[in-house]
Order: structure tokens, then sequence, then C-alpha cells
């Protein structure tokens, strides 16, 4: 039994891959991207290549509409420092596209944060809201300290409150939180009817999570991840410590509806 299937039965999930490798992997061919424009015809081109039986279908959407969203700002002259926004926004997004790559060729070297929303897929009892949910807790709480201190070493800024792009990265949350409602509440809209007896455990699943929130801890870590970016053996272990608990949240976001009747 691999780590997915053996994860998958632990956490009452079923697994059952039906992404379309090839399709994907030609898709992905293309990573890394190099500009927002890039890395919205990716999404794209993923949303294409995808069925809603696909876990990842529903994140995907999500992070398609959020990332048009940020360069509709990026054009509006929203930010200060519109190059860190560009250019977070890309560094970001790969880490995306480089975990689902890693699944598509050797699911053992996907990170365990991902692992729950690669894992799933929607005939297994769990709504397109949870999974999109748990793409954006594996994003947000795993890889945005890792693409915030890349990018910080790449342009020379350093990784502090008192700053014009921290400014900048608060200055994203209404942007997303609005994008998330709105799309949130299309997911929850398109449900089979069947389902609304189950919307409110399901709301009862995903209330906790605030994006504001996850923002400004990713952020908190990203700044202690600065500081310690120097030491191998010390930045390594605190990245891979926040990405197994991260991938433990992600399966509690994944708690099939049903089960907590």
């Amino acid at each position: 039994m691999s780590r997915q299937e053996h994860l998958a039965a632990e956490y009452g999930l079923r697994y059952e891959s039906t992404m379309p490798l090839a399709t994907l992997s030609s898709v992905l061919g293309a990573v890394p991207a190099a500009s927002i424009e890039n890395v919205i015809a990716l999404m794209s081109t993923i949303d294409d290549a995808l069925v809603p039986k696909d876990g990842v279908f529903w994140f995907n959407k999500l992070y398609h509409r959020v990332t048009e969203r940020v360069a509709i700002a990026l054009a509006d002259g929203t930010f200060e420092n519109p190059d860190f926004i560009g250019r977070l926004d890309v560094v970001f997004a790969n880490l995306y596209f480089d975990a689902l790559q890693k699944f598509l060729r050797d699911p053992e070297t996907v990170p365990k944060a991902w692992s729950p929303l690669f894992d799933g897929n929607a005939e297994s009892g769990i709504a397109p809201i949870q999974f999109a949910l748990a793409g954006m807790n594996a994003h947000i709480n795993r890889d945005l300290m890792v693409a915030l201190v890349r990018v910080g070493e790449e342009m020379g800024l350093s990784i502090k409150d008192d700053s014009p792009h921290k400014r900048d990265y608060d200055r994203l949350n209404p942007i997303l939180e609005e994008v998330e409602k709105t799309v949130r509440a299309w997911f929850l809209e398109g449900m089979l009817a069947e389902l609304d007896q189950l919307l409110g455990q399901i709301d009862t699943i995903v209330a906790n999570w605030s994006l504001a929130e996850a923002r400004s801890a990713a952020w908190n870590h990203a700044e202690m991840l600065w500081r310690i970016r120097n030491i191998d053996f010390i930045e390594e272990a605190y990245v891979d410590g926040l990405d197994g608990l991260v991938g433990f949240a992600g399966r509690g976001l994944l708690v099939r509806a049903r089960s907590l009747g």
C-alpha cells in the first residue's frame, strides 16, 4: 500500500487518482511559470484537463479566479511595490504547480500539506468547497512562507512588518476574501439538492477557516524562516515540521460530512 493509500484509509478517505496523467504532465512541462499571464494560462489549461471528480479541480478553479483578480489589481495601481506582488504571485503559484507535478511523477515526494487534496476525490462524500479550502490550507499555510522568503532574497527585501511590501501583502486580503466568498457561494449553490441537509455540517467543517488569519500566520512563519534561512538543517526541519501539521489540518477539512451526523 502506498503512503497515499495508507493515509487516505487512516482518515476515512478513498484514494483513487482520476487525474489524466498524460495530459497534465504535458501541461506542467511548461513549469515554472515566468509571469502572472503564464500562471493564469496554466491554471486555465488545468481547469480544462481535470473533471469535477478530481478534488484538485475545485481548488484550481478557486485559485484561477483569485489569480485573475490579483492581475487586475496589479494593473490598477493598487500596490506600492507591484513588482513584489507580481513576483510573489508567480513564485507562489509555481510551488502549487511543482507539488502537482510531483504527484503525477512520484506521489511519495509530494509535501504532506498537499497530500489530502491530491489523495481525495469528489465521490468520497466530500463537498467541492472542502477541496477548495484544503488546497488553500496547503498553499497558504505551507507554501506562502517559502515563497515570501524566496522573493525577499531574490529582490533584496527583508521580510519584516514595517515595509511597503508588507503593506502590499496586507492589501491583498480584502481582494482575496472577496473572490473567495464569491466562489464559495457558487460552490455551495452548485451542490445537489440531496446535499442540502449536509450544508450545516459542511459549514461546521469550514467555519473556522479564515483567509486573513492564515495569511497573517504565513507572514509570521516567513519572518522566522527569514531569520534561520542560512542554517540549512534548522530551516529544513522548520519547513518539514509545519508541512506535517498543515497536512493533518487538511485532512480535518476533508472529513466526510455524513460522518458528522
